[in-house]
């Protein structure tokens, strides 16, 4: 099976379990629905915030879906899609080490989602599935990084969809219009 290599993975690929588990604290003033109904807003680092989740729903998540940085460098979005972050370079610095002041952009991405990848897999149960919507930006690293966590056999589908309709013919680009939905499975195929 092909692998994928980046600088920086050494430091990342076991990092959820150096994570420490977290305990949820109960914010009053941020709830939301009534004490019990099991409905949740979890503020925080999303890797220290999965974590803090895990020992509550390991196994028992049937779907998952998001939508993590597309990694196209820009910085003007609602987001900040640009893994250059001073937060992302403050955890690079700790986790990676004086290794991670030269990573380039890609390699950067691929420390941030592995991490988050491999303790999602760990919410799943055994007939769930993920779903990960990006662009041609980072898909093909996500595919090989997919492959070491769920098994490329577990591999489903990529969709291609079109996310914009109405192109400026100025400022269109390969992938400016669409978008990659990936899935894989939790069990075995």
């Amino acid at each position: 099976m092909p692998t994928l290599n980046w600088i920086g993975k050494e430091a990342v690929v076991n990092h959820h379990r150096q994570v420490p588990f977290h305990l949820l604290k109960d914010v009053p003033d941020l709830a939301c629905g009534e004490p019990g109904e099991g409905n949740l807003i979890v503020q925080g680092d999303n890797l220290v915030a999965l974590k803090a989740l895990l020992p509550y729903y390991a196994g028992q998540v049937k779907c998952i879906y998001i939508d993590p940085p597309y990694n196209t460098g820009n910085e003007n979005w609602v987001y900040n899609d640009n893994v250059s972050s001073p937060l992302m370079r403050e955890w690079l610095g700790k986790v990676v080490g004086k290794e991670g002041e030269t990573l380039d952009r890609h390699d950067r991405w691929l420390c941030m989602m592995y991490p988050r990848l491999a303790l999602l897999r760990q919410f799943l149960c055994e007939d769930g599935a993920i779903f990960i919507s990006l662009d041609d930006n980072e898909i093909h690293a996500l595919r090989y990084a997919m492959d070491e966590i769920f098994g490329a056999s577990n591999f489903i589908t990529a969709v291609l969809w079109q996310k914009v309709y109405d192109l400026p013919p100025v400022s269109w680009t390969p992938g400016y219009a669409t978008a990659v939905l990936a899935s894989y499975s939790a069990g075995e195929s």
